[in-house]
């Protein structure tokens, strides 16, 4: 079997090679990986169960506990923020994520005593985003917030 690569797909996997933000949480994907699974895949194909359609996110249910996989999807984007925040500001950041059976918590990030972001979770069984081009801007926007906010109180992210 080969396998046609188009035009697209070629953009694509320039974009994901390219982006800081993806290429973070293509790590943190794969160092959750236990098995090696996505050792051989590409990255976009790593990060394509963050691409959910807004009609596929209205066909899952929010009825049912949030699936393990998920979880995983939520902590790994966080981590990817807390990893690049690292990288830009030396600080080690950490990251806590508490998520309800429902689908409702939230998600933290902070360093020293500084909480650099702060996220509500809702639904979360429909995490996901429109496209691998909005997965990137919320993660630059998140790690912007809080690279800013480590340069507004150093002195509460030095403790």
């Amino acid at each position: 079997m080969t396998t046609t690569i188009t035009p697209e797909i070629e953009a694509l996997n320039a974009f994901v090679a390219n982006n800081a933000f993806l290429q973070e949480l293509t790590r943190q994907m794969r160092a959750q990986d236990h098995y090696g699974t996505f050792r051989s895949w590409e990255d976009r194909v790593v990060l394509a169960s963050f691409v959910v359609s807004k009609k596929k996110k209205k066909e899952i249910s929010v009825d049912g506990d949030v699936d393990p996989v998920t979880q995983l999807r939520v902590l790994s984007f966080y981590r990817a923020i807390a990893a690049n925040i690292e990288k830009e500001t030396g600080k080690l950041c950490q990251v806590v994520i508490d998520l309800s059976h429902e689908g409702f918590g939230w998600a933290l990030i902070w360093t020293g005593r500084l909480m650099v972001v702060s996220r509500t979770l809702r639904d979360a069984q429909r995490f996901g985003f429109e496209s691998y081009e909005k997965l990137a801007e919320e993660g630059e926007k998140l790690t912007k917030s809080g690279v800013e906010f480590i340069q507004r109180f150093p002195e509460a992210a030095d403790v």
